[in-house]
């Protein structure tokens, strides 16, 4: 379990990387070719890159310590850890979008 575990840590990390590198290229290309809004395109791929990466990384903590170490102190330092990183996931999502997790998007109010 602990193999599984840093497994799912590195897909976290090779998803932020790659998603940070093809948002980077993304941009030079559009930036080559003078399109608008370049800078909010790629903070949004970004973000959606390190929002995906962090969901690898709670994923892989919660196996660590649910199946490889179940003791108190470590189910502790979980709580914290995810608390962390559902603020910076929700943190994200409102810098992404402009709006909360929980409110509906323009699209889901018109149907």
């Amino acid at each position: 379990m602990e193999l599984v575990s840093r497994a799912v840590d590195a897909a976290g990390v090779v998803v932020i990387v790659v998603g940070t590198l093809w948002a980077t290229l993304l941009a030079a290309v559009r930036l080559r070719r003078r399109q608008a809004g370049v800078y909010r395109g790629y903070r949004r791929r970004v973000g959606r890159s390190i929002l995906l990466g962090l969901e690898f990384l709670v994923a892989g903590d919660i196996i660590r310590t649910v199946a490889v170490s179940p003791t108190f102190t470590s189910v502790g330092v979980l709580a914290v850890i995810v608390a962390i990183r559902t603020f910076l996931s929700i943190s994200l999502e409102l810098e992404i979008t402009g709006r909360w997790p929980w409110q509906k998007s323009v699209a889901e109010t018109d149907d």
